[in-house]
C-alpha cells in the first residue's frame, strides 16, 4: 500500500492568493497603465481589503517584483523555443520571438526592459532571473559566431527599440515588425559570423533549401 502524501492546504490556499493578486495585477497595468498599479483597486477587484494584500507582498514594489519574475520566466520559455536552431536561421527565428513576445503586452514590455516605475529596482533575486536569461542568449552568440560583446549589444538594442517603436507609434498593427528582417540583415553585415562551433553543444546548423 503507497501513503498518500498529506497536502499543505494552507500553504496552497496562500499560493493561489499570490497567484490571483498578480494575475490581477496584470490586469490593472493592462487597463491603466505600468505606473497607474492601485492597491486599493486591487485589493477590490479580488474582495478584499488592501491591508491584507500585505500579508502576500511586503509593498507594491513585492508585487512588481514578482511579475518581473513572471515575465522574464515567460521570456524564457518562449526563446526555448529557437535554442536548437543555429546560424542566420535561429538569429531570424529568435528575433521574430522576441519582438512577437515584446510588443504582445505593452506593460510587460515596460516592466522588462524600461525602468518605468520611479524607485523600483527588482530584488537580487529576481534580477538573477533575467540574468539567467541573457547569459543563456550570450551563449548562444558565442556558439554560432558571436562571440564579441558588441554583438548581443547590438543586437539587443535593435530589436527592444523595434519593439518600442511598434508600441509607442503603430500599437496593434506591425509597421516596426516588418523591419525585423531587415534589422537582422543590418547585424549581419557588420558582425559576419563563421558559423556555430558544433563542439560546443547540441546545436547543429540547419541546411538551408
Amino acid at each position: 500500500m503507497v501513503d498518500t502524501p498529506i497536502r499543505d492546504r494552507k500553504t496552497e490556499r496562500r499560493e493561489a492568493t499570490k497567484a490571483e493578486i498578480l494575475d490581477t495585477a496584470w490586469d490593472l497595468v493592462r487597463e491603466q497603465g505600468l505606473g497607474g498599479l492601485n492597491l486599493r483597486d486591487l485589493a477590490a477587484r479580488i474582495g478584499m481589503r488592501a491591508p491584507s494584500l500585505y500579508e502576500y507582498f511586503a509593498s507594491k514594489h513585492a508585487i512588481y517584483d514578482a511579475m518581473f519574475v513572471q515575465g522574464y520566466r515567460q521570456f524564457a520559455a518562449v526563446m526555448a523555443e529557437t535554442e536548437e536552431l543555429a546560424g542566420e536561421d535561429g538569429l531570424r527565428a529568435g528575433a521574430h520571438h522576441a519582438m512577437a513576445f515584446m510588443v504582445e503586452d505593452p506593460a510587460r514590455y515596460q516592466l522588462l526592459f524600461h525602468r518605468t516605475i520611479p524607485g523600483f529596482t527588482p530584488s537580487p533575486q529576481s534580477y538573477a532571473v533575467s540574468v539567467q536569461q541573457l547569459e543563456g542568449t550570450r551563449a548562444w552568440f558565442s556558439r554560432n559566431g558571436f562571440a564579441s560583446p558588441a554583438a548581443l549589444d547590438l543586437f539587443t538594442s535593435l530589436i527592444v527599440g523595434l519593439a518600442g517603436q511598434q508600441i509607442a507609434n503603430d500599437p496593434g498593427g506591425d509597421h516596426w515588425v516588418r523591419l525585423v528582417d531587415a534589422a537582422v540583415d543590418m547585424f549581419l553585415t557588420h558582425f559576419k559570423a563563421p558559423g556555430p562551433d558544433t563542439t560546443a553543444g547540441p546545436m547543429r546548423e540547419r541546411k538551408r533549401s
